[in-house]
């Protein structure tokens, strides 16, 4: 019992690590758009475009380097993915077109997103922990990327006014070469086969075939929709409304440290009340705060206070969600099926980054895409209402056999 205790507890710890930095590293992004535009002569639709083909390929992998990850063991996959994340910041920091910066910012980034962050790392979780304790360990993981955002927020903004954004860059990509052995060491033991396990295809037929599966996948394409426009687009609102830069860079960072109280608090309620209730309040709540902050006057108080709330609500659906996907299917194709769900989180995130930048261009401001992503609240909050967590009742060998 002590050994599975010590593995467990050196699986949440690997994983935190793990994604801290590949969060953290993320969370700056959106502080290079004004810089990288302007210095390169390109609209802000060039670099959004970018980071929206980013979120795709990273939403589109996800299935497959889950079901890698559920066959083979995260450890792999995560070094996989930190080499890609490396090469990608690196080849980003030279990048002096549009093709080069979809290339190393969209292609490899988002390639290596999906190896070494939440459906892989918390697939590793769920399998190296007892079910009572996986909302918990998925909260404290989750925490740990959100802490990533707080931590290494500041250090970018440091790096990009000391160095510029191509230096930068280049330095972002040596922290990210420390995920590669964290990775190594992150010896996740696949769930072994028994005789009442299904095959992958038998597991996507049974999610196919479940009401609650798609309206979690959809509620989760509101989620990225919100959190990816707010993360690369409002230090540049905030800047158009002559709101000082340093107040949109210590807005994220706020963002970063409150989600790590939410994200730990979601995790923790998520073992004792039901999920998908949860989840729909979450996104009724960050509806609610989205209005305030477009409707109130802007100032440096309420764009801090805006962290604060947003902060609070941030990446709270991930240990949920993924806790909804194991309750339901079990954990032996978890990073599979919690995969396809973050698919819809990243094509979400497409559309939030694209069309965020896409209408900033043709319209000159982001009121269409604010008022969208309310809207986009109170539908995810009625799509999760009707899900239920019970698990699904599968026939047991004889009863298959018979």
């Amino acid at each position: 019992m002590d050994s599975l205790r010590r593995h467990s507890l050196l699986i949440i710890v690997l994983s935190g690590l793990v994604v801290t930095l590949a969060m953290g590293l993320r969370h700056g992004f959106g502080l290079f758009m004004e810089p990288l535009s302007s210095d390169l002569g390109w609209g802000r639709g060039v670099f959004a475009f970018a980071l929206a083909i980013q979120n795709l390929l990273w939403g589109l992998a996800q299935p497959f380097t889950g079901a890698l990850a559920d066959r083979f063991g995260a450890a792999r996959v995560v070094v996989t993915g930190g080499a890609l994340y490396a090469l990608g910041l690196l080849f980003m920091g030279i990048s002096e077109t549009p093709l080069g910066m979809t290339m190393s910012a969209g292609v490899l980034i988002g390639l290596g997103l999906s190896c070494c962050t939440f459906s892989v790392v918390l697939g590793a979780v769920g399998r190296a922990v007892t079910p009572e304790k996986r909302s918990m360990a998925m909260g404290i993981v989750s925490a740990a990327g959100s802490f990533g955002q707080f931590a290494m927020l500041p250090g970018t903004l440091g790096l990009l006014e000391w160095l510029g954004w191509s230096a930068a860059l280049l330095v972002m990509g040596g922290i990210a070469a420390l995920i590669l052995p964290l990775g190594a060491m992150l010896r996740d033991r696949p769930s072994p086969r028994t005789g009442s396990d299904i095959s992958l295809r038998a597991a996507l037929d049974e999610a196919a075939g479940h009401r609650g599966f798609w309206l979690l996948c959809l509620g989760f394409f509101v989620c990225g929709f919100q959190v990816v426009f707010i993360g690369v687009h409002l230090p540049g609102y905030l800047f158009d409304n002559g709101v000082a830069v340093q107040v949109g860079s210590t807005v994220l960072a706020l963002v970063g440290l409150f989600n790590i109280f939410g994200t730990y608090a979601a995790g923790w309620l998520g073992g004792i009340y039901s999920k998908p209730r949860l989840l729909s309040w979450l996104y009724l709540v960050r509806g609610v705060v989205i209005t305030l902050f477009i409707v109130f006057p802007l100032s440096p108080a309420s764009c801090y206070l805006f962290g604060i709330a947003i902060g609070l609500l941030w990446l709270s659906t991930v240990p949920l969600t993924n806790g909804i996907v194991a309750s339901v299917f079990g954990v032996r194709h978890l990073s599979m099926l919690g995969g396809i769900v973050f698919l819809f989180h990243q094509l979400g995130s497409f559309m939030g980054v694209w069309l965020g930048g896409y209408l900033y261009d043709l319209t000159g401001n982001y009121d269409v895409v604010w008022k969208l992503a309310i809207l986009l609240s109170v539908v995810a909050a009625a799509l999760h209402w009707f899900i239920n967590e019970r698990p699904i009742e599968r026939p047991t060998q004889r009863e298959a056999s018979a």
